[in-house]
Order: structure tokens, then sequence, then C-alpha cells
């Protein structure tokens, strides 16, 4: 049931935003705890060595220093870093006879303050036998790469073939009139939150411990930190405060965690960590890191025949959730287009480099990456207009109950491919823009106009994420909580989820309290990832909302001796069907719930349940950049960006918009900016922020976002994800309008980010 005048569909200000500005709002490393030791690691300086003597008698004599651990002393079992790998690859929480990265923890000192744990860590002094070094993907797949893990048959850490596909397809490209090849990589980045990464680990009475982490989900950082310390499940709380942005980093276990909580364990004292920006520029799990080799056969006429994508993808040192994101780009891999036959075969690689995981996107952009590339190289081998090949081959519209992507790994729920596109020509003015770009090369204009487009589908709500715990409660003051599993760190969900509970029960968003991000309050929860949350927890808040309703309904009824078919909702409670003046307040259903005798009562006015959207989402859109590339110099400037992105029924529009507008800020830094790089001897060259390009506003145009909205059969709210979804049209829209502008030289291809420097090389090497 909804209010007239519905709430939803409408843009609504953050109730979020303004303990944030005014500084009310607290974060884990804002906390005020008795007796807080601090904690210091001593990281390694070399890639790959078996470790010689750690000598920290110096450091456990310098002032202030409480203890000094390395693995002979602070025993932990070795982190498994995915489900699905073998324990050959574990890592060690402190590193144990060998390190593997710069950065690998080999040590950790405790004091009374973190400048003295800092100032002991240096005077920790280790011995490193250096082995061989590889930090390129295609070099340690070779034979006679050095191995990583011994224990470990090669550096090949997962792939196809251990799930049972990638196998050849007979006569894969025997229809094709034509085969475009290319070769795409898609570097590795950084997350770079604003919040770098941390934790206290506050132990208390019969070994139990309070864990406050910046995490995106903190039942899974129970589970993991829980087998790690060895403390039982029950006994161990983990908790949110506020949390500074994530992009899927925060959502990995780190061994720094293990290592802070156990050696408050021992000492008995609460410890601390607060991440440095260097250490998250070397510690924290990156994104990305794939090497693409796609082939697309095509007929004449821009048909596409098949598709072949062999990938290969970083894991770093010790993997984790990065050797399954090749999986995700495999399942999106035909994105939009209707794509007869498919062969893709892919390995995830472990090299001497700082693991890779979650990424905004994780996956899905790289698969789009690549269709979208070697879509925009076909149209130019064929003569066709980019937007002229696209439209050829997308999927005709569909509604519920959906159709099945051509990769055979998913089923699409909805889907009206054409509308966005066509949304998103106009707003760009497309005819137009080629209009001038042609005006320009005619004239061998120093600075050339290219236009990028792009159209993507993606997966929200992923391997198996569809289901999430919700609770709606009304409290004796009239007020309301809302108790969810997803744990937000930026997204609005306060605003969200208090506009569905006003929606539904007509209770002011500001008398809605939302409770997250905490394990002994939230008996279950997945947390926020994969765009999941307003589908699953939103959803959940809705139907849990829809049952505190039926329960008050049934109460009120007895109360002002009516029909239940009668009573409605009032301003403030509930009421008689046109008789305001027999109206029961909230706070007195509360009251009287438990004393009520109305089944499902006895323990207040509440609802629980776990909602299960049955599968995944597919939010889809198309996206529009405009640059212009000054040829003499090499720079580009993002003149223009615009997007259409399709995330379903829009809950509101102020969240949505926002959500697209940092997705594209993000994708436009991997086309441009972003890269995180290793020397030969797998020293990191970006370990800072005056060394890793990140973008500030001053570098972005103002972006153009619209939508379309094809609602979903998968939930009550007709939502799709929209987190993610702008950062996957974005980049490889940029990525083609400045190629695009380059084709006058004959230049097929460029790998991000396309900097000056690169683009400069490819225009000098081209004339040459």
């Amino acid at each position: 049931m909804a209010l007239q005048g519905s709430i939803l569909g409408h843009p609504v200000k953050r109730k979020e935003d303004p303990g944030i500005l005014t500084g009310a709002t607290e974060y884990f490393d804002d906390m005020k705890i008795d007796g807080l030791l601090h904690i210091a690691f001593v990281r390694s300086t070399v890639a790959h060595a078996n470790l010689g003597d750690i000598d920290t008698s110096d450091a456990a004599q310098m002032p202030g220093v409480v203890a000094v651990y390395t693995a002979d002393n602070l025993e932990m079992p070795d982190q498994h870093g995915f489900v699905m790998l073998p324990p050959t690859m574990n890592r060690p929480p402190l590193a144990k006879g060998k390190v593997r990265f710069v950065g690998d923890i080999v040590a950790a000192v405790v004091a009374n303050t973190k400048a003295e744990a800092v100032d002991a860590a240096e005077a920790v002094i280790v011995d490193y036998d250096p082995l061989p070094v590889v930090v390129d993907m295609e070099a340690a797949m070779a034979d006679g790469a050095p191995a990583i893990h011994e224990a470990n048959p090669s550096n090949v850490a997962f792939g196809a073939a251990m799930m049972g596909m990638g196998a050849p397809v007979d006569g894969l490209m025997d229809d094709a009139d034509v085969v475009v090849k290319g070769r795409f990589v898609n570097q590795r980045v950084a997350g770079v939150p604003m919040e770098s990464n941390g934790i206290v680990a506050v132990p208390e009475a019969d070994g139990a411990m309070t864990a406050w982490i910046p995490t995106q989900g903190p039942h899974g950082q129970r589970g993991e930190l829980s087998a790690v310390i060895g403390i039982p499940p029950e006994k161990l709380r983990v908790r949110a405060a506020a949390v500074g942005g994530g992009f899927g980093p925060k959502n990995n276990f780190h061994v720094e965690f293990a290592i802070t909580a156990k050696a408050a364990l021992v000492l008995n004292r609460p410890v601390k960590w607060t991440e440095t920006r260097s250490e998250n520029m070397v510690s924290m799990v990156q994104g990305r890191g794939q090497i693409q080799y796609v082939e697309l056969g095509l007929k004449r006429d821009g048909t596409i025949t098949a598709l072949r994508e062999n990938v290969l993808g970083d894991t770093g040192a010790y993997p984790t959730l990065g050797a399954f994101l090749p999986f995700f780009t495999h399942t999106m891999a035909t994105a939009v287009y209707t794509v007869p036959k498919l062969e893709f075969n892919w390995h995830a690689v472990l090299t001497n480099t700082t693991a890779v995981g979650a990424y905004r996107g994780a996956g899905r952009p790289e698969a789009t990456q690549a269709i979208e590339r070697i879509l925009d190289m076909a149209a130019a081998e064929l003569g066709m207009d980019p937007v002229e090949i696209r439209r050829k081959n997308l999927m005709a519209k569909f509604e519920a109950p959906g159709a099945p992507a051509s990769s055979g790994l998913a089923m699409y729920d909805t889907g009206d491919y054409a509308a966005p596109l066509d949304k998103v020509l106009e707003a760009a003015g497309y005819e137009a823009l080629r209009a001038e770009q042609a005006k320009r090369r005619a004239a061998n204009d120093p600075k050339q106009l290219g236009i990028g487009v792009s159209v993507y589908v993606e997966i929200t709500a992923p391997a198996g994420m569809h289901i999430e715990y919700g609770k709606v409660e009304i409290l004796e003051d009239g007020s309301a909580k809302a108790y969810v599993g997803t744990s937000a760190h930026g997204q609005g969900h306060d605003t969200a989820f208090s506009m569905i509970v006003q929606e539904l029960l007509g209770i002011p968003m500001d008398k809605v309290e939302l409770i997250q991000s905490d394990t002994g309050l939230i008996p279950r929860g997945t947390g926020t990832a994969g765009s999941r949350s307003l589908q699953t927890a939103g959803s959940a808040v809705f139907r849990a909302s829809e049952g505190v309703l039926e329960k008050a309904k049934q109460l009120a009824a007895n109360l002002l001796e009516a029909s239940v078919d009668d009573i409605v909702i009032g301003d403030g409670g509930l009421q008689v069907a046109g008789v305001p003046s027999k109206l029961v307040a909230w706070g007195e259903l509360a009251t009287k719930a438990s004393a009520s005798g109305v089944e499902g009562l006895e323990n207040g006015l509440h609802h629980e349940l776990d909602f299960d959207g049955t599968q995944s989402s597919f939010p889809f859109g198309a996206h529009v950049a405009v640059v212009e590339v000054d040829v003499e110099t090499g720079r580009v400037e993002l003149l223009r960006h615009v997007a259409v992105d399709d995330c379903g029924k829009i809950l509101n529009p102020m969240l949505v918009q926002g959500q697209q507008h940092g997705g594209i800020a993000q994708g436009i830094a991997q086309a441009l900016y972003e890269w995180v790089q290793y020397d030969d001897d797998g020293n990191p060259v970006t370990a800072n922020l005056m060394d890793y390009a990140m973008p500030s506003a001053a570098e972005l145009p103002s972006f153009e976002t619209y939508n379309t909205e094809t609602p979903t059969h998968l939930n009550p709210l007709g939502a799709k994800g929209i987190g993610e979804s702008g950062t996957i049209g974005s980049t490889p829209a940029v990525q083609n309008a400045v190629i695009d502008a380059l084709q006058p030289f004959g230049i097929k291809n460029l790998d991000m980010p396309m900097s000056s420097l690169r683009v400069w090389n490819a225009i000098q090497a081209a004339q040459a």
C-alpha cells in the first residue's frame, strides 16, 4: 500500500550529509578508547626473497614499546584468500620464511602511541635473500618462470579449465567474412578511498571482542577474523562506524585486521591500526589487471558471427577474489549483443605484486571494455559508423521472464538496449559532433575531435548475493527502526530506506533510524557490494514494512472496534477510513502490541524476513564521450560526457545521479589517468598520491546524466543497481573517443591510461 502523493521517485535530500559536513559523524579513527595501544607494521622492501634473521632487539627496547611480533611469537593460521582456491597459496599474516611482494608483513610493533610504534618499526632489521621476481602476467606463465608459491604446480592460480570451461569451439570463425583481432589491457588501478583502512580491536570479558572496522560487510569480516584469531563467532562483534568510501577493496579481509586483533587478545588491551596512504597504495587490494586477446568474426554487413576471448587476470602474490573476477568477465562477455558463438578462456595468474580484488564493477567493466573496443575496431575495418554496427547487433527488447545472455552464463531480467542508445545520441547531438569532426579533419586542425560510444549491460547482486535480511520495528514514541544486513559507505542507504518506511507506513523519514553495520544487532547480512543494496535490503525493508502494517491493522481494528478492511494510514497512525477522529497513533500501537493478544505481536510491533530476489538483475545504458586531442602535444581534454543509465525503477533521482557522477569519474580516471605500476624488480612506482595520477574535479567536465526506466520483476521496487553502472559505461566510451580522434593517423588501438605522453608517442610512431 502506498500513500497518496508518493515520496518514491522524487528527489529527496540525503539524511546522512549534515553529520558528515559538520563533523558530528564518527569514523573509527575518531573513537576515544581508554588504554588504547597502537600497532605499526614492518613491511618487506623487496618483492621476492627468502627471509633471514629478523632482529627485533633494538625495537623492543625503544620508548613506549609494549610488544614486537613476528611469525615466531604470534601464531596464527595462514589466511585463505578465496574459497575455491587450494590452500597452497594461503597467506601467512606474518611472513614465514619468505616474502612475495613489496608490502608483505614481516613484523609488527605495538606501542603506547602511534609515533612510538612507527619509530620502533623502523628499528627492526631484516635480512633478505633476494629471489627472481615476476610482475608481468604473461612472463609469469612462461616456462621457467620463478615459482611464487613452491607448493603450487605453476603460477596459474585459477582458471576456466578448473571450472570445466574454456574448451575450443569447433569451426568458431567459419561463418565470418572478416575477423578483427585486438589485444587490450585493463591496467591495475587503486581503490583510493577517502578514508584509508584500519581496525580498533577491543578485548572484553570472557574472551569476547568487539572489532571496529571500516568495512563494506561486517558479517563477512566476523567470519574471517573469527577463524584466524580463534574466537567463536558468537563472541566476536564486528561493527563499522561511518565508512569513508569503499569501492570494493574494503570488502576484503586484510591480514592487518588479524594481526591487530590477535595482539589485542594476547595483550588484553585495545589495539588500533590506522593505515597510512602509502600503506594503502601497497597493501590494500587493487583492481582490474587484465590482458585480453579478442577476436570478433563478422559478416561484411557488420553482423557478428562469433567472439573469441582469451583473458589473463592478475591475482598478485596472494590470490583473493581477484582470481575469480575473470569469470564475471566471461559471464558478461557478449554484453548487449547477439553473438551466435562464443569461445572464452581465462587464467588467473600469480605475480610478485599486491593482491587484486573487487574494484567498482569487478570483472564487468573489463567485459564491456573488450567488446566495445573490438566493435570500434570492426567498424573501422568495415567502414561503418560505430553506432551503426552496434544497432545492427543489439539484442531486441525483452521483458520478464527475461532473455539469456549469449555467453550462456546469465539470464537477463529485462532489457531495452536501443532506448538509452537513442536517448544518449540525441542528448549528445551525435550527427552535429560527427560534422564538426569531419570539418576539423579536413582542415588538419591541430586539435582533433574524438567521439566515443559505448553500450553496456552489467550484473548487480551477482554470485548469489540476491538475498538480504531486513526488519522494521515501531517504538513506543512513534518512531521506527529499520534493520538491514547491508552496510553503507556513502551510497545514501539511510535516506533510501527511510523513504521506503515513510512510503509504506506514513512515518516521517526523520523519525526512522537505520540500524546497520553491527553483527551484535543484525543477525545476518551479506554487506554492500555489487550494487545490490536497494534491490535486496531495500526490498527487505519494503516487505518488512508491509508485515508491520498488516499486524498493526489487526491491532488497530481491535482497538477501534472496526473491520481490518476499513483501517487505513492516517496522520501519525492508523485510522478508520473516512473517520480521522478514530485514529490510533503509532506509539500507542507499539505500546499495546505485546499485550494485545494479536498473533505475531508477542514481542512488540515489528516484522523481519530475508528477502530473496531469486537472481541477479541487469542494469544497462549507453554513454557518449567527446574529447579533444592536441596532436602536437598529445594532450587529451574531455569536453563532454553524456550518460543514459537504466537502473530499473528509480526511487530517488538525487541518489541515482550521485552514483552516476561518482561512477563516471572513476571510469574516466582509468581511461585517462590512473595506473598502478611496478618496475622489473617488483618495486611499486606509484606508492603514493604524488606519483599515482588520480584526477580531481578540476580535470573533469560537468557530466550530462539522464535515465531510462525499465523496471525489473525481481523485487517489489522494480529497482536494479546503479552504483557501478557509470564506471562500466564511461571507460570504453572515453577510450573509444581518444582512439577515434587519432584515426587519421592510422592508430587502431591505444592502451589505457591515455596520457599525453602515450598519445604523443603513438602519433610520432604513426607519422614515422
